[in-house]
């Protein structure tokens, strides 16, 4: 019996974060994204070293590969204009927090 559960996640290729780093400095998004990126990726490194796992490194490319990725169609949405007129805010139908 295997101690990982089945849909455990293939880890990223070991020159992921690089890879990733480059196409980030390449972006329209670098000034903001790159900082953020390298925040994230101290953090997990940190983190690795004291939980002595790869896990918290492989997350955060993970995260960033999914940002990436999904950044045309976030472009694409806000290019639209953006029609949110048939929407009905949270606070009005469950009423105010306390």
């Amino acid at each position: 019996m295997s101690a990982q559960p089945e849909q455990a996640p293939a880890p990223p290729a070991p020159a992921a974060a690089a890879q990733l780093l480059a196409q980030l400095r390449a972006d329209r998004r670098a000034e903001m994204w790159v900082p953020a990126f390298e925040r994230d990726w101290a953090k997990a490194l940190e983190d690795s070293r004291h939980s002595y796992s790869l896990t918290p490194l492989h997350d955060v490319v993970r995260t960033w590969q999914l940002r990436v990725a999904a950044a045309p169609a976030v472009d694409a949405y806000m290019d639209s204009g953006r029609d949110e007129s048939g929407f009905v805010d949270l606070d009005d139908v469950l009423g105010a927090r306390r």
